[in-house]
This record gives C-alpha cells, structure tokens and sequence, in this order.
C-alpha cells in the first residue's frame, strides 16, 4: 500500500492538511485555466458494460440528453456512442451586453469482442441510455487432425 501514487496530487484533498499548501494554494488560483479547464470527468460521460450469457448490457449516464443528440453505431465489435448538444435558448426582446452558449461533443467506444450485429436495442430512458447486444452464437471452428 505504501507505493500507492495518487493520480493527481495537485487536486488531491486527502493529502493536504488545513494551510499547510497554501503556496501551492495561490500558484493553482493563478495558472488554472479556469473557464477553459478540461477534464475527464468534465468532458465525458460514465459508462457500466455487463458481460451476460448471452448478450452485453451498455448503461450509459447521459442527464439531459435528448435521443436526437445521441448517435450510436457498432462496427467490428466497437461500439460507439457520441453525444453532439448544442445549447442555445432564442430570447427575443432582450439587450444583451454579454451572452454565452455551449456546445459539447462526447464520444465512448467500448470494444465487444462477441458482439452480433442483429436485434441491438437501445432505449433512453431518465438521462440512462441502455444498450442491449446479442453475443454472436459460438461457432466451433476446431478441425480434428487424424495422426497417421
């Protein structure tokens, strides 16, 4: 346990005592790109993969997505899920001095090595996408060798 690194020690706050990284405090204030910080955990979305007996099941947590701004494909048993938003409210009557929107692009590939690529379901459902893909039926491609 005692060679465990942490993956951050920059944001970790289990390792920092009340004031005792307060230099390094103020250095993170001032060179944080704060507006335009990117993360993992910012910019992505979080996905489970089951391995049943018969088939994968995806669960994607998508909140707020619509499922016109999902798009879903699987080719060579890469499945492949993409988020494109948009958010832009049309306000009229209004004088701005400052006005923002956001556009987001997310995207997850998950490799499926068994995946079949007939009857997949999938359904968007309280900001959970859950996919449903058949295994491919095992085909047994041994060829017995006779010794002479």
């Amino acid at each position: 346990m005692a060679g465990l690194i942490p993956f951050n020690r920059k944001k970790n706050d289990l390792l920092r005592s009340d004031f005792g990284d307060f230099g390094s405090m103020l250095d993170d204030f001032f060179t944080d790109p704060f507006p335009f910080r990117r993360s993992l955990e910012a910019d992505t979305f979080k996905v489970d993969v089951e391995d049943g007996e018969k088939e994968y099941i995806v669960h994607a947590e998508l909140p707020g997505v619509k499922k016109e701004e999902v798009a879903l494909s699987l080719e060579d048993g890469r499945l492949r899920i993409s988020v494109q938003r948009n958010e832009e409210k049309e306000e009229k009557n209004k004088n701005y001095i400052h006005r923002e929107r956001r556009v987001c692009s997310m995207e997850r590939n998950v490799f499926l090595a068994e995946a079949g690529e007939e009857n997949i379901k999938a359904k968007l459902e309280h900001g959970v996408l859950k996919i449903e893909i058949p295994k491919k039926p095992h085909v047994d491609t041994s060829k017995r060798i006779d010794i002479e």
